[in-house]
């Protein structure tokens, strides 16, 4: 009996060890697990988690805000105040030859006071020119969205790219690898010259830094979507697919955009009425103003501060106080007209803009005809340059070519595969810069919904 129980308790010492190593190896394990994403799932980690769009919302907010105390001043403001006051030395009043001293020696005031705008034409404009500037942010928080997917999108496509390139130049390496392995053995039995030989060493040598720069490349990428996703460095973070997988959006027939949605031009008409908003204003400020006021209040006067003797005394008062503007040295004339100066500049601003924005997206446009047009060439290219690299590898391992067809035909074949991959990119980072421009992005709708 006494074996059983130490065989229990031995058992239960050990799965009481065991367990916290198991969670710590678990904990671990999932920590060096790499963040596979999707370009979608970036896109989202990026519009939730990165500080220029916090600080973009946060700025909605304090706007939010600002409309709230413009407002507040269409309601009365109500306030209490209190005012004790000591003479020192009472003021003496001389009629004839007599001297008569004025006041007491305590006065105490106590009340509460109410006033409110009843007409203020320069108050009303001012609330509407409130809420344009909370719209006014709202779009720039969406413009701030658009850059954001625009960046991020480029970043994932510039990690897909560089992963192909890293696939090509491996391929290359290990292919170089090969040759000089095959040079190397026939060269051993006297088949071919030491030039060969020499001439596939170096083919190998000028491959590996290839192999290297684009491991780097990928580290720099990678650092730089981590860097816009808002996450930390180091944390181990991976793109999911491969630039191949968007060959499809080549085939489709390519349409140019309009400005309708574009942010900077919505930036600008909202601006335009906010400034015709403020020229109004202005002109308001030449308007009579009336306000109310209400008072209550109680007073006592005594000559000692005993308070059970004091007797208060109340008294009310309402008063409308109207304001008419007269003349001011010609400021009010000076203001209208630097506000009408401020808005002719926005619309030559506004113009401007619109102008270079065309000819931006009709550039885009223009280039990714030119990136479909290369993505077939090199499409057709790919296959041929294959197999002509093939025949090249046969032809020289029977004795039938030279080292030389060999390398021209890996030449070929890896610039055909580059210049495939580097046209879909260019066709990818076009299209998310028209969108940009268009102002409609997939992303910010998917999350608006």
């Amino acid at each position: 009996m006494k074996l059983k129980n130490l065989f229990y308790a031995f058992v239960a010492l050990v799965c009481v060890t065991a367990v916290p190593a198991v969670a710590q190896e678990n904990t671990e394990a999932a920590a060096s697990t790499p963040l596979v994403l999707t370009l979608d799932e970036a896109l989202q980690i990026a519009l939730s988690e990165n500080p220029t769009v916090k600080i973009a919302d946060q700025t909605i907010e304090k706007k939010k805000y600002a409309k709230k105390g413009t407002y507040a001043a269409l309601w009365p403001e109500i306030s209490a105040s209190a005012t004790y006051q000591r003479y020192i030395k009472k003021q003496r009043l001389h009629f004839g030859g007599n001297d008569i001293e004025v006041g007491t020696a305590n006065n105490i005031s106590a009340g509460v006071n109410a006033a409110m705008p009843v007409v203020n034409v320069q108050l009303w404009k001012s609330l509407k020119l409130s809420a344009m500037d909370v719209e006014l942010a709202v779009e720039q928080a969406r413009s701030s969205r658009i850059d954001m997917v625009e960046q991020v999108s480029k970043a994932f496509y510039q990690v897909l790219l560089a992963k192909d390139s890293y696939d090509v130049y491996k391929r290359v390496y290990d292919n170089a690898v090969e040759n000089h392995r095959i040079v190397e053995k026939r060269y051993s039995v006297g088949q071919v010259s030491e030039y060969d030989f020499i001439r596939s060493q170096v083919s190998v040598a000028n491959a590996e830094p290839n192999v290297f720069n684009a491991e780097n490349s990928i580290v720099l990428a990678l650092w730089q979507l981590k860097a816009l996703l808002g996450v930390d460095l180091a944390k181990d973070v991976d793109c999911k697919g491969k630039l191949s997988d968007y060959e499809v959006e080549l085939n489709a027939q390519v349409e140019m955009g309009d400005l309708s949605e574009n942010s900077t031009m919505k930036q600008f008409d909202i601006q335009e009425d906010m400034l015709t908003k403020a020229l109004e204003i202005k002109r308001a400020a030449n308007l009579p103003t009336l306000a109310l006021s209400l008072g209550y209040n109680y007073i006592v006067m005594n000559e000692t501060l005993n308070f059970s003797e004091y007797k208060w005394n109340p008294y009310s008062v309402a008063a409308f106080s109207l304001n008419i503007p007269i003349f001011a040295g010609g400021k009010r004339r000076a203001e209208i007209n630097q506000a009408k100066i401020d808005l002719n500049s926005l619309q030559l601003q506004r113009e401007n803009t619109e102008r270079q924005l065309r000819t931006a997206m009709m550039s885009y446009y223009s280039n990714m005809l030119t990136n479909v047009k290369q993505f077939h060439a090199s499409s057709q290219t790919i296959s041929q340059a294959k197999r002509g690299y093939e025949i090249a590898v046969k032809r020289y391992e029977v004795g039938g070519g030279t080292l030389v067809d060999v390398d021209n035909s890996q030449l070929a074949y890896t610039q055909a595969e580059l210049t495939r991959s580097t046209a879909i990119y260019n066709y990818l980072t076009n299209q998310v810069s028209m969108a940009k421009i268009m102002g409609t992005t997939a992303a910010i709708e998917n999350q608006e919904n």
